[in-house]
């Protein structure tokens, strides 16, 4: 692996200041291109703008994939990052689904474990923040051609993430549009995704929602997702989250509360979930808790949900009663090393010279 440093570090103690998430990046990231059926060796250079054509494939066809990572530090300025053998699996999974080249391990887990270490002094300590990790990998051939791309760069980019979400948030059950559909791309992390949503979401947003909470594109009748994350829904003291399917994300923050919430002896069921049912549940006083799941903001609950023009308010559970508040703790002291790691999740990134 090539390492250009920085000729002077851009970091000062004022990025941890900053509420805003996903703008202040570290001093460096990797890039590896992938050309006549092979990749390059990956390099470690000063994070800065690259340059394209304009007829790079990705900007027309739409082969553009990413995974979000996070890297946190304990009170011993040890750094740890969280399962990145799920996120590797499940970037080559998308990578596969759009018919790109899948990224070899000692490209993406190698260079996030060496980036990481180059750039530690940018891993906030205050417990709830991180560092925010980006593998993302398009289409750089010059055609415009509706065919899969035969080049392509894989980059690794960094940077601070405070709270995602300081505020429960609405969301709108929505009962026209789809963020995906069987067949498709829904299971992929594919930057179409998240462009399709952002209209839909805009339009909840002028109703008084922050989010929509996304169902089944046949029906509108079972819930999947809420927003980019994953749901999970409380009914009484019985906690459902939908199963992963060709529509819904397989999310790793999704798969580590389900074995969390088994562990801590939660009555917990993955099945599908109608809107029905849930409504059904908020009139009988049962909706006890609605929340989602992901990467970027671990654990968020839902005050209000809208069924069509009705607007439920469910409020918050006190946190010693609340679920979400149990498995977020949870979640967290593992990810910053506060507690011991029954499951292997963790993983330290040991400090070498090149740092």
């Amino acid at each position: 692996m090539i390492i250009e440093k920085i000729a002077e570090s851009r970091f000062n103690d004022s990025v941890f200041e900053s509420k805003v998430f996903g703008k202040n990046f570290t001093d460096h990231m990797l890039v590896a291109t992938y050309k006549d059926g092979k990749w390059s060796e990956p390099k470690i250079m000063p994070y800065g703008p690259l340059e394209f054509s304009p007829a790079a494939m990705a900007f027309h066809y739409g082969q553009a994939i990413f995974e979000g990572m996070k890297a946190y530090k304990n009170e011993n300025e040890e750094v740890f990052i969280f399962r990145p053998d799920k996120n590797f699996e499940r970037f080559n999974l998308s990578a596969k689904r759009l018919s790109m080249p899948e990224v070899p391990a000692e490209i993406f887990m190698d260079g996030i474990k060496t980036i990481v270490d180059l750039d530690r002094q940018w891993v906030p300590k205050n417990y709830g923040t991180s560092l925010y990790l980006r593998p993302t990998m398009f289409a750089t051939e010059e055609a415009v051609s509706a065919r899969s791309s035969h080049e392509y760069m894989f980059v690794i980019l960094m940077a601070y993430a405070p709270s995602y979400y300081e505020k429960p948030l609405s969301v709108k059950i929505a009962d026209f549009y789809s963020r995906s559909a069987q067949g498709g791309v829904g299971f992929a992390k594919c930057a179409g995704n998240y462009a399709a949503s952002f209209f839909p979401t805009e339009e909840a947003q002028k109703e008084g929602y922050d989010q929509v909470i996304w169902t089944d594109s046949i029906e509108h009748k079972y819930i999947e997702e809420a927003g980019t994350m994953n749901v999970w829904v409380r009914i009484g003291d019985k906690l459902l989250t939908a199963p992963t399917s060709e529509r819904i994300l397989n999310g790793v923050t999704r798969d580590s509360l389900l074995n969390l919430a088994k562990d801590m002896g939660l009555d917990v069921e993955v099945r599908p979930i109608e809107v029905a049912e849930m409504y059904e549940a908020y009139k009988n006083g049962q909706l006890k808790e609605v929340f989602g799941c992901g990467t970027a903001v671990v654990v968020n609950s839902y005050n209000a949900i809208g069924f069509g023009e009705e607007r439920a308010e469910i409020g918050i559970l006190p946190d010693e009663e609340s679920y979400a508040v149990r498995l977020k703790t949870a979640l967290r002291n593992i990810q910053y090393g506060l507690i011991e790691d029954p499951y292997g999740w963790r993983i330290k990134i040991e400090e070498s010279v090149t740092a």
